[in-house]
């Protein structure tokens, strides 16, 4: 008798629950994690000091990374930028460190935005884009590039709507976590704006999602008062070490916005040769959509290839990018098994 394996609704939260996928699936395959927008290919290790390790990170660590990433972002100066153990610690402490009663978030996206204003006891909107604004609205989320669909403000625009913002005393805060691979489009240089708040990751160009690194940009007060909730040593020296290193090592950075470039036309190409049509996504990712979204999701997953699901668009399925040879055989090899169209694919949903 073929029975259907639980699901949770914990396997469609977040990206990157591979133990949830083994305990649906299976621990006995050979797991690829697609499931991401995190950079198959990641930034070669440094070597760093034993002393990295045994003391807690000093003034002078933290200083380095700080003048490296304030060169990379383009911000005004380092006194407008301040560090975190990544940006979801950031997102944990803006509701207590903003006066705000009603906070609007550009919808669907990154879902920790909306738990953790809520959890905070604000008023949250999220709203299908900008144009839907609030009236009382005194935050505006936006994340730019959007996850999952890719979709990308002008800079202008959300100066304006920063403008907007300040003027009845709130705040645009612009989630830049996919950005690496679009810098035309942040805010960073413009972090001394009023009403502007910007929000950056470390872990997912660079591929060291593990190191938890990210990052505030914004008017050197409120940076202040982030730091000091986030308290002393919130970033670990080995994370501190290899930020500053990977921040100014413009010849893999250059070459690695290439390389990205390239493999998502390869993955969109190869998704498009099976009939499953690509709709947005970034250099680091690509949506698509196929009313048998759920049965390619089961069907892949029962090869071992691990993608995302959203519980709001039955019909989308995201997938990162493989990064070796092997990786792009495993998926093509897991594309090629079965029906062409999946319509005999098992429903578990």
């Amino acid at each position: 008798m073929d029975t259907k394996p639980a699901v949770s609704p914990d396997l469609f939260r977040h990206g990157g629950n591979l133990d949830a996928a083994k305990a649906v699936f299976g621990s006995h395959l050979p797991w690829l994690d697609l499931s991401t927008g995190i950079n198959p290919v990641a930034y070669p290790l440094p070597t760093i000091p034993a002393r990295v390790w045994q003391r807690l990170p000093d003034a002078a660590a933290i200083g380095a990374l700080r003048h490296a990433a304030a060169r990379y972002f383009g911000v005004p100066g380092i006194s407008h930028l301040v560090e975190a153990p990544g940006t979801q610690a950031i997102l944990q402490v803006l509701p207590a460190i903003l006066d705000a009663s009603h906070v609007a978030i550009v919808s669907p996206t990154y879902n920790e935005h909306a738990r953790c204003w809520a959890d905070g006891g604000i008023n949250v909107s999220e709203i299908m884009s900008i144009d839907e604004l609030p009236a009382a609205a005194d935050i505006l989320v936006v994340v730019n590039p959007n996850n999952p669909d890719g979709r990308q403000q002008a800079p202008g625009q959300l100066l304006e709507l920063a403008s907007r913002m300040a003027a009845r005393g709130g705040m645009l805060i612009v989630d830049e976590a996919f950005c690496d691979v679009s810098p035309e489009l942040s805010l960073a240089s413009h972090a001394d704006t009023a009403g502007v708040l910007v929000l950056r990751s470390f872990g997912k160009f660079f591929g060291l999602a593990g190191a938890r690194l990210g990052f505030a940009l914004g008017a050197p007060a409120l940076m202040a008062v982030i730091g000091q909730r986030l308290g002393p040593w919130a970033v670990s020296g080995p994370a501190l070490e290899t930020g500053a290193q990977a921040y100014a090592d413009e010849r893999w950075i250059t070459a690695t916005r290439l390389r990205l470039a390239r493999d998502r036309q390869d993955l969109s190409e190869l998704l498009a040769g099976h009939d499953i049509a690509v709709i947005g996504g970034t250099d680091l990712f690509v949506l698509a959509r196929t009313v048998t979204a759920r049965a390619l999701w089961q069907h892949l997953a029962e090869q071992g290839v691990w993608t995302r699901l959203f519980d709001h668009s039955p019909h989308w399925i995201r997938l990162g990018l493989p990064g070796q040879e092997a990786e792009w055989n495993q998926l093509r090899a897991a594309l090629e098994i079965g029906s062409p169209s999946l319509s005999r694919a098992r429903q578990i949903i």
